[in-house]
Parts: structure tokens; sequence; C-alpha cells
């Protein structure tokens, strides 16, 4: 059975930082993206980050901001959140994929965790 656990979400203020974690189990996701997506009350879910073997990639709001990194011996992504804003809060979730798909549409993800609550305040 394969599972994603995010950790590392909270309550803080805007401008400070929080590093969400995600552990994969039950596979290994080596050559293949692993991602961050995240949805607001009423919105729909939105890209955030990807890594992949070929490189990364952000979505344009959190750009300078969040940095996503991935520890393959512990078969972990990361995403590390700077300058947080009260508009990054959301319920942030992991992803991983068993293809080369565009690593920006959620469709191309075949697996999802249950998601980390991330609440910044002004």
């Amino acid at each position: 059975q394969v599972l994603l656990v995010e950790s590392g979400g909270g309550l803080v203020q805007a401008g400070d930082s929080l590093r969400l974690s995600c552990a994969a189990s039950g596979r290994t996701f080596s050559q293949y993206p692993m991602g961050w997506f995240r949805q607001a009350p009423g919105k729909e879910r939105e890209f955030v980050a990807a890594t992949s073997a070929s490189g990364g990639a952000l979505a344009d709001s959190v750009k300078g901001r969040f940095t996503i990194s991935r520890e393959y011996a512990k078969n972990t992504v990361y995403l590390q959140m700077n300058s947080l804003k009260p508009e990054d809060t959301a319920l942030y979730y992991c992803a991983a994929a068993t293809n080369f798909r565009n690593p920006r549409f959620s469709s191309s993800y075949d697996y999802w965790g249950q998601g980390t609550q991330v609440t910044v305040f002004s």
C-alpha cells in the first residue's frame, strides 16, 4: 500500500517560515515527479511546486519564497516556505506520480496525501 504522509503545517504570522515534509512509503518514486499542491476554502486545488530527476518547478505566486527539495534515500520531499503571506493559507497536499506527464497538473499524479493545514495570519 502506498502512503504519502505530510507534516509540518501550522499557524504562523505573516513573514514567518514553515517547512513541510512528505514521507512516501510502499514504493519509491526516485525518477518520477513529486509535488505540492494547495487548496484554500472555496477555491480549486492549485499547483505549488514539483521536483523530479530533470529539475524543479514553482508556481509564480511562490517563486522567491518557497523551495522544494527531495531526499531520495528517505523517499521524502520537502517544501520550505519563507516570507509567508495570508494568501498562502490553505490545505497543502503532497502528490507523487508514476509517469512523466506535466507535473504542474494535478491529473498527472497517482498518489496523494491527506494534507496538512497552513494558516498565516497578519
